[in-house]
């Protein structure tokens, strides 16, 4: 399995702000989220979104959020055919 790379922009006591970069078919490995946070994608891309219903594939776009609960278990998977990268917002309080 090829890993993602993450790197912590900001961490204090309301958010956490992660860059996340994916080259093709690398994955972040499963995971909970702790908070509830927004991803900003960087560019268009694909990801293969993998949780216990199954799977399902996200065509992203540059600039255009999405927004997601705390709580759920998944594994990211860069399902494009070059790099993908987002930012991605934790909100702590």
């Amino acid at each position: 399995m090829t890993k993602s790379t993450a790197i912590v922009q900001i961490d204090n006591p309301r958010v956490v702000v992660t860059e996340s970069r994916f080259a093709p078919g690398a994955e972040t490995g499963w995971h909970r989220h702790e908070y509830d946070y927004v991803v900003v994608p960087l560019m268009d891309g694909k990801l293969r979104i993998k949780n216990k219903d199954g799977e399902s594939v996200s065509e992203l776009s540059a600039g255009k959020s999405y927004f997601r609960k705390a709580g759920v278990e998944h594994n990211v998977v860069n399902a494009s055919t070059g790099e993908f990268a987002f930012v991605e917002i934790q909100i702590k309080s």
